[in-house]
């Protein structure tokens, strides 16, 4: 066993692992997981406004 076939089976391990990766990244019980982590964004707005209405009322205190 040489250098180069070391290097082709790492390289069929790493293609492996990524194809895993993608496979549970995209599979059907991650979807909520996903779609939760979509709206991450937009969910940040509604704390920011809470988040100064409250700084208003304690002004205003």
């Amino acid at each position: 066993m040489d250098i180069n076939e070391l290097r082709g089976m790492h390289t069929l391990l790493v293609m492996a692992v990524f194809i895993g990766i993608i496979w549970w990244a995209f599979s059907a019980h991650r979807k909520k997981a996903n779609e939760e982590a979509a709206h991450l964004p937009f969910d940040d707005d509604e704390v920011e406004k809470r988040t100064l209405e409250q700084e208003k009322t304690e002004k205003k205190q």
